[in-house]
């Protein structure tokens, strides 16, 4: 297949080695890249049931048969094991400029086993792997890996991915960090890195691989650009980013406040885009080569954190210390961001434990001193759990262990151990079933069905309908994780333009269901890595918190709603009972 290498490169960290495995040609027509290549390497290369932090875990970077390509959104990278904090597949991906590096080391995928016996730094290219002493680097925060890692190597184009101190220090939700603001934040694929004593990875090379039709390509990428350039979604997320949700979900009274108690934050105008846009210096950024600009380079102009530098805020970072934790100020939001990005937090599970803490020490279950709207409170408490310090220690475990400790497992909002985003399953419904079915815990991505609801796309569609359009779209983007994609396209690529760019750039000829059929194999195939890991149809379930009324507008979840989209999508995947075929 064109557009890939055919190539896997096998480090073995118990012995500071590699190899290079060659992969048939007959796996890429059913995988063809990321999440299909990495879930299909999971399954052939990790031992059934082994322990999130034990040795044999792997650890998979993958890039797809777009990434370095002219193609906008297609500088985004994968990153596969088995969750910590879920004890399940676990996925992530983020921008920046890594893909292309990782994809020009000629490898279609890294795959990382073993653990070293003290830490070391991977200095990957397409001539040899580089195993560098990195004790020096150990506590270093993310910012100051990436520039050491990068100068140490000097090599012109050379890109990282690295972890904090959370990732060091084994924190269940710990991340990945690149270009010191992108993230691959969730599932806790950071503290898996931490585990293998690997502070960090440094891509680089000159390999291109080989695309089917390069001019047609081109005229294609020549087109889009054209009429991509005036549509509404391109000019929203280049005017606004993100944080145009925050005006959105609250009006809609599905932003969630209080820790999921409430749908609307009163004074959430202060966290509004139009509020960043009016009070910071705020720069668009994109991944190139990208049209979006969805990135906002925020820089603070006076008070204590004047000269403060993000990429971001982003609007889960607003939700989850904002909302949830009910911090009125985008000052602080954008501290605790920067803070969560140097120390290595994946800033939705932050969020979401540090706000179930508070509402525990509300209601007179924990001993704590800080409280809804204490943002320097807050700040402590982020660093305690990147340090491990304190009740820190207890909430690096994640919201499963440490709710349960606290005898509220009842209180805890999550599925399979991952908080949800920001969208309120008691105001958009269908959410309810993407965050239940999702194979790596409550995930707004696999799906990103909240935009099918904003947008009135179901209100003509009964039920049936609805979870087939779902499916459909659930389809459609686990085809962009393949290729891989960047979400923010779903309203500018369409079924028959993801045929377009796999036929272009692999050669590879494919119908509507033809394509629709791989994408169910890729997600069958992670059904069945949880299956093996005692991950089953039981744990499709919701929090008991989404059964209650959501105030203000009393919008609620019925179990008997829940249970019939539920059974609904099981028979559209053609899972029997939930159960792979």
């Amino acid at each position: 297949m064109q557009g890939m290498f055919g190539k896997v490169l096998v480090v073995d960290l118990n012995n500071l080695s590699y190899r290079v495995s060659e992969l048939s040609p007959d796996v890429y027509p059913r995988v063809i890249g990321g999440k299909g290549l990495g879930s299909y390497l999971l399954l052939e290369y990790l031992p059934v049931r082994v322990e999130p932090f034990d040795p044999e875990n792997c650890l998979i970077f993958t890039a797809g048969p777009l990434a370095g390509s002219s193609v906008p959104g297609s500088n985004r990278y994968g990153v596969f094991c088995k969750s910590p904090l879920t004890l399940a597949y676990a996925e992530s991906y983020s921008g920046g400029n890594v893909a292309r590096a990782l994809k020009r080391t000629g490898y279609d995928a890294v795959l990382i086993r073993g653990a070293s016996a003290t830490p070391v730094f991977l200095e990957i290219s397409n001539r040899n792997v580089v195993f560098h002493d990195a004790k020096n680097l150990w506590g270093a925060d993310t910012y100051t890996t990436q520039d050491r890692l990068l100068a140490k190597v000097g090599v012109k184009g050379a890109q990282a991915v690295v972890i904090g101190p959370a990732g060091e220090n084994l924190v269940r939700f710990a991340c990945l960090e690149n270009n010191y603001w992108r993230s691959a934040g969730r599932t806790g694929i950071g503290a898996v890195m931490g585990s293998k004593k690997v502070k960090g990875i440094v891509f680089y090379g000159d390999n291109e691989a080989p695309v089917a039709k390069p001019e047609a390509l081109r005229e294609w990428v020549k087109a889009f650009l054209t009429r991509a350039a005036e549509h509404p979604a391109v000019k929203s997320y280049r005017t606004y980013g993100t944080p145009a949700l925050v005006a959105v979900m609250n009006t809609a009274q599905g932003f969630p406040a209080t820790y999921w108690e409430k749908g609307v934050l009163p004074g959430w105008e202060r966290l509004s885009a139009e509020q960043l846009l009016d009070e910071y210096d705020v720069k668009p950024h994109a991944c190139p080569p990208c049209l979006m600009y969805c990135g906002k380079i925020t820089r603070v102009r006076t008070g204590k954190y004047a000269g403060l530098q993000v990429e971001g805020p982003e609007y889960e970072t607003i939700y989850s210390f904002g909302g949830l934790c009910e911090i009125r100020d985008l000052d602080e939001i954008i501290y605790l961001n920067e803070l969560c990005d140097r120390l290595g937090l994946d800033t939705i599970s932050t969020g979401n434990i540090i706000s179930f803490a508070l509402a525990a020490a509300r209601d007179g279950y924990l001993d704590l001193d800080v409280h809804f709207g204490d943002a320097a409170g807050v700040a402590s408490l982020v660093k305690k759990i990147a340090y491990r310090e304190g009740i820190g220690n207890r909430m690096a475990e994640g919201i499963r262990k440490f709710a349960e400790e606290l005898g509220l497992a009842e209180k805890a909002v999550h599925v399979k151990g991952m908080e949800p985003a920001g969208y309120d399953p008691r105001r958009l419904k269908m959410m309810a079933l993407a965050y239940a079915t999702s194979t790596r815990g409550a995930c707004h991505l696999r799906t990103t069905f909240y935009k099918a609801e904003l947008s009135g796309m179901l209100e003509s569609r009964n039920l049936e309908e609805k979870v087939a359009l779902l499916v459909d779209w659930e389809n459609r983007l686990a085809l962009y994780d393949c290729l891989i994609l960047c979400r923010f396209y779903r309203d500018l690529i369409d079924w028959k333009e993801v045929g377009e760019l796999l036929s272009l750039v692999t050669g590879l000829q494919a119908t509507k269901d033809e394509l629709a059929r791989i994408a169910s194999g890729v997600i069958d195939m992670t059904r069945r890595f949880n299956l093996r890991e005692g991950i089953g149809p039981e744990q499709d379930t919701l929090p008991a918190a989404f059964y209650k009324p959501l105030e203000p507008g009393g919008h609620r979840l019925s179990r008997q709603e829940f249970e019939e989209m539920l059974s609904a999508y099981y028979r559209l995947r053609g899972w029997s009972n939930g159960y792979v075929l």
